[in-house]
């Protein structure tokens, strides 16, 4: 790869991969400065470079192999054990296990919502399940109205049929739906006899029918090769609007392969090994569905201890301490890389400093660093200086006067410290909220914790008891919005996802309710919602029927009543 990449007359990069070409490439095509340093980019889109039959290859760059690699480089330090990719235990019932009960939060392809939500009914139970569930909930297979009929196979409330014997080698592993590319290029090939290029092209077109029609060219041939051969019309049309449908995106069985291979892999980290498995996913965000503060509460759920960033502990990404020496038990740290405003070389400071010996208070920390006085605040203000100054008020008015004796002129420099005032406690919910400004996440607890008794109060369930109750029951709750979805395979269905310091709520919103409420649905972090309960198959839904904001007293906030040790 460095080797090519030294050649850049030859080789740009552009959305659709790299380019290659016998010439250099700015005599092919217009190319300008990339946003990365050493990077060209060309002007053309890849639809246009295919046009002109230019070499173009794609190259996928996953956050989740960082991610493993993370992990098992956490997995060899801490408890001596040398794994990979390709050694680990394989048909593990444990990880199985995990997977059909969708407790996959943080799992490379098997962790939105639309998976998790088919988990629990397709229940992956080997690897090559874990490939057909990868596959399955895919614009393609659900716009070609594949996803039911294939359930209904698998659990034998629907007989396989084929609408051809021919079509049975092709489509007989997948029970009679055409879920991957090449079963679709095969089809044509068996059904339609089409030659090895035409495949292909049908393969190109695929991707393109919605922006540019070329699969209406396919139609009338498909149909009527598939019709000489003794396929029925009505079938013959059939496989054309599923092949049609599978244009959505389908993925080859090769990348399905490949993905599950990865998902497996996280799938038994977070099994067995959920410290390094947390400890890797946040070292390789941003990626993924779920932001930082899920992940952390996702982790607290899992019983690990989180330790929030601290000065004297933290290095720059997440670390895992042990709670006793010599044993395999460990608790989390927050990484400084999460404060925000803090610039990297600030964090090597910091490092660095502490290498010579420890720091003794706030004001040995000011000058031993050449930290900005606004970072310094912010370093406070997310209680990364707990462990010199558990108050975090008391800490930024000491940051202030060790700073102004550090930078002022000896003579002006205070002779004894001035008076102080007396500060009030944060409370709790405080605390979190400090957290959140300053780090986008809390190690202490979740934002709703400290107003559990309140909105208990309320009549309000958390989302433990919502996801207990039955099929039809209609409930109320209040939860922090985490993900909003419109697909547009959804037929203007929203979708909606609902988290408290115990799991999460799943809405279904359609249509009018999304009308209705629109701006409040959009906009609101903190939101209640009023609705049903859809179970099925352990998969359970609330459809919102109407939404609102929880009435939370200011005074509420202010009071104490969460023990976060």
């Amino acid at each position: 790869a460095n080797e090519i990449l030294d050649f850049p007359r030859h080789l740009s990069i552009h959305p659709g991969g790299f380019l290659l070409g016998h010439e250099p490439v700015h005599d092919l095509v217009p190319i300008e400065n990339g946003s990365m340093e050493d990077r060209t980019v060309i002007q053309w889109d890849k639809e246009s470079v295919e046009a002109l039959g230019l070499f173009k290859v794609d190259l996928l760059g996953l956050g989740a192999l960082h991610q493993m690699h993370l992990a098992f480089d956490l997995l060899r330090k801490h408890r001596g054990i040398n794994l990979s990719m390709a050694t680990i235990p394989a048909k593990d019932k444990a990880t199985f296990d995990l997977i059909c009960r969708a407790d996959t939060v943080g799992v490379f392809q098997i962790e939105s919502r639309a998976q998790m939500s088919m988990l629990p009914r397709l229940k992956p139970r080997t690897f090559y399940d874990l490939v057909i569930e990868i596959s399955l909930v895919r614009p393609g297979p659900i716009s070609g109205c594949m996803v039911h009929p294939y359930l209904k196979r698998r659990k034998g409330e629907e007989p396989v049929v084929y609408p051809h014997p021919c079509l049975e080698p092709v489509l007989k592993k997948t029970l009679g739906i055409p879920l991957f590319q090449e079963q679709v290029m095969k089809l044509a090939v068996v059904a339609a006899d089409y030659s090895p290029g035409e495949a292909d092209q049908l393969r190109r077109d695929m991707a393109a029918w919605r922006r540019r029609g070329q699969m209406d060219g396919h139609r009338e041939r498909l149909i009527n090769r598939m019709t000489a051969k003794g396929i029925k019309q009505d079938f013959a049309e059939r496989i054309f609007e599923q092949i049609k449908g599978f244009g959505e995106y389908g993925f080859p069985e090769s990348h399905a392969a490949s993905f599950s291979l990865i998902a497996y892999a996280s799938s038994w980290f977070k099994c067995h090994y959920p410290e390094e498995f947390y400890c890797a996913l946040l070292n390789a965000q941003p990626m993924g569905f779920y932001s930082v503060s899920t992940i952390v509460s996702e982790a607290r759920r899992k019983r690990i201890r989180i330790l929030s960033a601290d000065v004297t502990r933290s290095e720059w990404d997440c670390t895992l301490e042990q709670k006793s020496k010599g044993g395999y038990d460990f608790n989390l740290r927050m990484g400084l890389r999460f404060i925000k405003g803090l610039r990297e070389s600030d964090g090597e400071q910091i490092l660095v400093a502490r290498l010579t010996s420890s720091f003794e208070n706030v004001t040995d920390f000011i000058n031993r660093t050449t930290i900005n006085q606004r970072t310094l605040s912010v370093l406070a203000e997310a209680g990364a200086f707990n462990s010199l100054c558990t108050d975090r008020r008391q800490c930024l008015w000491d940051l202030k006067d060790a700073f102004n004796k550090r930078d002022a002129p000896p003579s002006l420099a205070f002779s004894s410290a001035p008076s102080l005032p007396l500060f009030a406690p944060l409370s709790d919910f405080e605390s979190v909220q400090w957290d959140y400004d300053t780090a986008g996440h809390s190690a202490r607890c979740h934002p709703l914790t400290p107003l559990r008794e309140h909105i208990a109060s309320l009549g309000l369930p958390h989302s433990g008891q919502v996801r207990r109750l039955k099929n039809g029951s209609r409930t109320r709750f209040a939860g922090v919005v985490i993900c909003r979805q419109h697909p547009a395979t959804a037929n203007g269905v929203t979708f909606l996802t609902m988290e408290d310091e115990v799991g999460f709520v799943n809405l279904v919103i359609w249509k009018d309710t999304f009308k209705a409420f629109r701006t409040l649905i959009k906009t609101s972090s903190f939101l209640g919602v009023t609705g049903r309960i859809q179970s099925q198959e352990n998969v359970v839904h609330l459809v919102a029927e109407k939404f609102w904001v929880p009435p939370i007293d200011k005074e509420v906030l202010k009071v104490k009543s969460y023990d976060f040790k």
